[in-house]
């Protein structure tokens, strides 16, 4: 399909001079508009609410907005799943404006994934300037004196889980005045709380259940996700509620044109082991932002790291510098690790217009309601298709027509993406994983749950029964509980909330500080801090480049100082993986497959110096402490006669035919491409799970590929790929196959965070022995992964036919 009409001329103008034969779009399709379906107001609305709802321009509601609110009203728990600008505000509004201002007693809470996303909600609900509802937030930004008049008086309190966690449930005798009468708790995006994150929340609002229940409340859950599968069974999940799905999205849509497009191969650098590079997303982003904003178009670029935002952002202005002297300071980076003010600035000339182009990390994709938007450029896979979606909807909010353009970077499921449209463009949205019965979860949010009261065998199913009971019995044998007959009581005067991570990041936040001058510039979690700000590392913050001097973990803090070297900065590490426990074992005729338990043990080495153009300078060795992170694994052993076979002068069916020397070249690129892939069929991205492969493990005897989630205990994500084993596999062989590269490249089987250095490789030997492990699950009838949408499978069956003819 060709785009048309504004869509049409931007795309023109970012596409403008490029040889046709040269172009970097694989695909465009054109995405049609949708008409609006309204319903009449409820009767069950005061007019007051009404009336102010109307006064800000909404002068009837869409039919999936009075369907939500209504069963909300009426006592229902509610999750909201329509698509981006589909209005899930006024859905849970109504009815929560409408209980406040019927019983001026009754309370609500509001929980969003980030503070951009409350903020903006709260600034939604105090324009329409209705008596005594009182909306006010409570997050780490809100002054100190403004909490205690928070408490006190407002009725509609929006937070964040971290605030609930550490401010709210924590003190909740503070705030029995909310408590008492709460009547509706909001949780928007919803779809946000996946993983190890997602598994917190759900514990969190377990823990706010009983806590309202104390103070005589029982709270309506009215729920708002981006369209995501099986929404009601994810909030249950989510929630511990039988939870009504209002799915059927009355909301008009304009038209939006889709663009995917690759950057092209460059021709005079290389890569690690000279394998071919190309453009980056980054850099190809950057102009495509150039562009669009000197044709005057809004646009947003979402960039999949802090640096990269801010790397896009410098990118844009260099290039607009040589057009308008004044355009440049039209566009900014936005992520998160700024400071409040900071980011209330940005926000608000969002807002305004004062900016055409912002370069983001996720932190924009759930917050602050842009209407207007022309133009949004993903530059990477977002990780799952519900946060594409998300990101690919702010274009186009207001109804007129809009252009998204998805930029692979150098990674095979990007590159599988760009050439495979049905996986982007047809497949339905994954289901969010979570896990509430992880132990490594479990355990601190019971322990804060007794800090807060005192926990009954009654409410232990409440937190998943045996599980929850087995998890309090380790809690007093470390006798951080004391069993009484009335329950289990928190041991300590000091509360545990505080030494809780409900993000999952692994600890404390570091704080980045220059040292000159002792300024406080951002923060990073302590988990990411061997590899972002280890000393040597080249550290942007607000498009000021800085060099870090010193990594002082014991107090936190990375000292910093004003340095713009020609290279940017990766780091290194190595990885050993031990198997703990299995929990399933399948054998498949020389292949056998596990799920289960394993320790990586991980230490950050040094790392290399890369010139703009890819091209490596050094590697510099690092001196940083191990890291060890219990989980959970898919792993796949295959015996060494299948591996070796007969040689590849006689191979037999099944068997890789290799000479013992590629083996761990083989297992080696297998493994990264298998860990590029996952994000296809587990909610995750790259960066949640790593992996390690070798042609003889200790624990198993034999040659070994590891996938495991990057989170204590794991997050569900090595369950989803053991689950989907077949189709999982099957796709990251013909990845493998249609990359046009001789022997290996960034957009096949090496990985940007290899603690290898890329070695070694091998792709022709990672294909054989896929079809080894593909061919014996077949012929021994795996049913690995027949839930899995069809697409992806038959376009991997497809292409592995092509290929073998």
């Amino acid at each position: 399909m060709v785009a048309s009409g504004r869509a049409q001329r931007l795309l023109g103008r970012v596409t403008a001079g490029i040889p046709e034969s040269e172009s970097p779009v694989t695909h465009v399709a054109s995405l049609p508009a949708q008409p609006s379906r309204f319903a009449d107001w409820p009767d069950w609305a005061p007019e007051a609410v009404v009336t102010a709802l109307r006064e800000c321009g909404v002068e009837r509601p869409w039919t999936h907005q009075v369907e939500a609110a209504s069963a909300a009203w009426a006592g229902e728990h509610v999750v909201v799943a329509t698509g981006t600008a589909s209005g899930k505000s006024l859905a849970y509004q109504l009815p929560v404006l409408s209980r406040l201002v019927a019983d001026d007693k009754a309370g609500a809470l509001y929980l969003s994934p980030t503070k951009a996303l409350g903020a903006d909600q709260l600034r939604s609900v105090s324009s329409l300037d209705i008596k005594g509802v009182r909306a006010a937030t409570y997050d780490g930004d809100t002054p100190l004196a403004e909490r205690d008049w928070v408490r006190a008086h407002s009725r509609w309190v929006f937070t964040n889980p971290d605030m609930l966690h550490r401010g709210i449930l924590s003190a909740h005798t503070k705030w029995s005045r909310l408590f008492r009468k709460l009547s509706y708790v909001v949780v928007d995006e919803c779809h946000g709380y996946r993983g190890v994150f997602g598994s917190h929340v759900a514990l969190l609002l377990r823990r706010l259940q009983r806590v309202a229940r104390h103070y005589g409340s029982d709270p309506v859950f009215v729920l708002a996700s981006a369209t995501t599968a099986e929404p009601a069974a994810f909030a249950r999940r989510l929630t511990g509620k039988e939870c009504r799905a209002v799915v059927d999205d009355g909301s008009p849509r304009g038209s939006r044109t889709v663009a995917l497009w690759e950057p092209p191969l460059l021709d005079d650098f290389g890569g690690e082991n000279g394998a071919p590079i190309r453009r980056s997303a980054g850099a190809e982003t950057a102009r495509i932002l150039a562009e669009l904003v000197i044709e005057g178009a809004r646009s947003l670029a979402f960039v999949r790291s802090r640096r990269g935002a801010e790397l896009t952002a410098l990118g844009a202005r260099r290039i607009l510098s040589e057009v308008d002297p004044e355009l440049p300071e039209r566009v900014a980076a936005y992520r998160a690790g700024f400071l409040p003010e900071e980011r209330r600035a940005l926000e608000k000339a969002l807002l305004t217009g004062d900016l055409l182009g912002v370069a983001t990390t996720n932190a924009l994709e759930l917050g602050v309601d842009i209407a207007g938007l022309d133009a949004v450029v993903l530059a990477g896979y977002p990780g799952t298709l519900a946060s594409f979606w998300q990101q690919a909807g702010r274009a186009g909010r207001s109804g007129d027509e809009a252009l998204v353009v998805f930029v692979a970077r150098d990674d095979p499921l990007d590159t599988y993406l760009v050439h495979h449209p049905a996986a982007v463009l047809e497949r339905p949205v994954e289901t969010a994983v979570l896990d509430p019965g992880n132990p490594y979860v479990l355990a601190p949010q019971l322990a804060c749950a007794a800090a807060e009261l005192p926990l009954t065998t009654g409410e232990l199913e409440l937190f998943g029964g045996e599980q929850a009971r087995q998890v309090v019995d380790s809690l007093v044998a470390d006798r951080l509980l004391r069993r009484r007959a009335s329950g289990w009581y928190w041991t300590s005067r000091d509360r545990p909330h505080g030494e809780v991570d409900i993000r999952g990041s692994g600890g404390d936040q570091v704080a980045v500080v220059e040292a000159d001058t002792g300024r406080l510039l951002g923060t990073v979690d302590f988990g990411s801090s061997f590899t972002t700000v280890h000393p040597g590392a080249v550290y942007l913050h607000q498009g000021v480049s800085y060099v870090v001097d010193d990594l002082d973990l014991a107090d936190g803090l990375a000292m910093v100082h004003a340095e713009d070297p020609e290279w940017t900065t990766s780091a290194r590490e190595v990885v050993d993986v031990a198997v703990l426990d299995v929990a399933e074992r399948t054998d498949y005729g020389g292949v056998s497959v596990y799920l289960g338990e394993v320790a990586v043990t991980s230490q950050v080495v040094g790392y290399l110096r890369r010139l703009p153009s890819g091209e490596v300078l050094d590697q510099v060795p690092l001196d940083l402490p191990e890291q060890v992170l219990r989980t959970r694994a898919v792993w796949y052993t295959v015996t060494e006669e299948l591996l070796v076979g007969t040689g590849s002068s006689g191979r037999t069916p099944g068997s890789a035919g290799l000479v013992p020397a590629a083996v761990p070249g083989a297992l080696h690129a297998a493994e990264h491409a298998a860990i590029g892939l996952l994000p296809l069929f587990a909610t995750c991205d790259r960066w949640d799970i790593g992996g390690l492969s070798t042609a003889l493990h200790a624990d198993t005897g034999e040659a070994t590929v590891f996938v495991h989630d990057g989170h204590p205990g794991g997050a569900g994500f090595a369950d989803r790929g053991h689950s989907a084993l077949v189709p999982w596999l099957a796709a990251t062989r013909e990845a493998i196959i249609s990359c046009e590269c001789p022997a290996g490249c960034p957009s096949c089987v090496q990985s940007p965070k290899c603690g290898n250095g890329n070695e070694p490789l091998d792709k022709a030997g990672a294909v054989a022995v896929l079809d080894t492990v593909l061919g014996a699950l077949r012929r021994h009838g795996a049913r690995h992964g027949h839930e899995v949408d069809e697409v992806v499978e038959d376009q991997a069956a497809t292409e592995a036919s092509a290929t073998a003819r």
